[in-house]
C-alpha cells in the first residue's frame, strides 16, 4: 500500500466516522488538527474525552481537540512527538499522557457460527459493564441461561460504531469472544455503519480476538489521553 492509499483507501462510512469523530481528515504531516466541539461535550458514555486521534500507516496524523486549545495545539504539533509530548500540558493535565492503542475496522468479518442474543442493555441478565453501553446488547449465556459474554456497542455516529467484548474468566478459550465480535460486526455492517475495534498494543488476547474475527491490523493507531488512574476513555475488550 503507497502512502496515499495508506489512509484514502477505505470505505465512504469509515471517512465519514472520522471526520466527524476526529473532527478533519485525511490526516496530515505535520499532524492535522481540529477543533472538534465533540470533545468538548459528553461522548458516548456521557463522559467528555478531550482528544480523539487516529495515525495512519504511513505516519499520517489526525487529532481532534476542544476548539478553545486547537489553535495552541496546531502551534505545537510540528510531529507526532511534539503532539503526544505537549497535548497533556495544553489541555491542563499535565499528570496525563496521550498513548497511542490498536485501531482496526472491517467490513467483512470472519465468517464464524452466531453465539448470542440481542437483548436490551437493561435485561435483567445483563452484568453491570454492559449496561452504560445502551440499546441492545449481545450476550452469551450456557444451557442453564447464565452470563458468559457480551459485545457492547459504543455508538459513536451513523457512520462508525466500536465493539467492546467481554468474557467471564470460566468461559474463556472458548472462542466464544471471536464468534461474538463477528455477529457484532455484521449487525453493525447491516445497519450502515462500519465496526471499529480498539485495543491497547500490549493486550494479545483481544489482538486474537480481533484477527480471527475478521479486523486485521492494518497498522492504524487511535490516539487517546491517559490519566494516572487509568484511561479518560476505556475500552474494555
Amino acid at each position: 500500500m503507497t502512502a496515499t492509499e495508506a489512509h484514502t483507501d477505505v470505505p465512504a462510512e469509515l471517512v465519514a466516522h472520522l471526520s466527524g469523530w476526529v473532527g478533519t481528515w485525511p490526516p496530515g504531516v505535520p499532524p492535522a488538527v481540529a477543533g472538534n466541539p465533540r470533545n468538548a461535550a459528553p461522548g458516548w458514555d456521557g463522559a467528555v474525552h478531550p482528544v480523539t486521534g487516529v495515525v495512519a500507516p504511513d505516519g499520517a496524523v489526525a487529532v481532534g481537540v476542544p476548539p478553545m486549545v486547537s489553535a495552541e495545539v496546531r502551534a505545537r504539533a510540528t510531529d507526532l512527538a511534539a503532539l503526544l509530548r505537549d497535548l497533556p500540558h495544553v489541555l491542563g493535565r499535565p499528570a496525563h499522557l496521550v498513548r497511542a492503542g490498536v485501531f482496526r475496522w472491517t467490513t467483512q468479518p470472519a465468517p464464524l457460527d452466531d453465539s448470542g442474543e440481542w437483548v436490551p442493555y437493561d435485561d435483567p441478565g445483563v452484568p453491570e459493564w454492559l449496561r452504560p453501553f445502551g440499546g441492545a446488547v449481545l450476550i452469551a449465556r450456557d444451557e442453564r441461561g447464565r452470563y458468559l459474554a457480551g459485545v457492547g456497542i459504543k455508538r459513536h455516529d451513523a457512520h462508525g460504531h466500536e465493539l467492546s467484548v467481554g468474557t467471564e474468566p470460566h468461559a474463556r478459550g472458548q472462542g466464544l469472544a471471536r464468534r461474538l465480535v463477528a455477529q457484532a460486526a455484521r449487525h453493525v455492517l447491516a445497519a450502515g455503519a462500519v465496526p471499529t475495534y480498539l485495543h491497547d498494543p500490549h493486550n494479545l488476547a483481544s489482538a486474537r480476538v480481533a484477527e480471527a474475527a475478521g479486523f486485521p491490523d492494518r497498522g492504524w493507531q487511535v490516539l487517546g489521553l491517559f490519566g494516572p488512574a487509568g484511561p479518560d476513555a476505556e475500552s474494555r475488550d
